[in-house]
């Protein structure tokens, strides 16, 4: 199973971004995806999941209301819909998956067995 992730750029503060995640290997149907950061001399955080058993999806506070997770289980492809980005979104961004489906979703990266390569957001103020 391998994970690629793109979309990553240089943006200025208020515009918008979108990362796509895509899947090869398996089908991500019943799968939760998520997104996880890293910022320069931070550790990783949680961004974003959704968890397919319950529909919910789940965001971090400081992006909650600006960001959108999403998928489109046909291309085997998340998307991670970025508006409004702030400098301090600037990170490197990781999509991830699990090798089976969870009851809910979580934000520990542990939880996920599978990465992305990542994928680079600069935010200039």
């Amino acid at each position: 199973v391998q994970l690629q992730a793109s979309g990553g750029g240089v943006v200025h503060a208020g515009d918008s971004l979108r990362l796509s995640c895509t899947v090869s290997g398996r089908t991500i149907n019943n799968l939760d995806m998520a997104w996880f950061r890293r910022a320069p001399g931070k550790e990783r955080e949680f961004v974003s999941a959704d968890n397919r058993r319950s529909g919910n999806m789940y965001y971090a506070d400081n992006v909650k209301g600006r960001f959108t997770i999403s998928r489109d289980d046909k291309k085997k492809t998340a998307y991670l819909q970025m508006n409004n980005l702030k400098p301090e979104d600037t990170a490197v961004y990781y999509c991830a998956t699990m090798s089976r489906p969870a009851f809910d979703c979580s934000t520990v990266g542990d939880s996920y067995d599978y990465w992305g390569q990542g994928t680079q957001v600069t935010v200039s103020s």
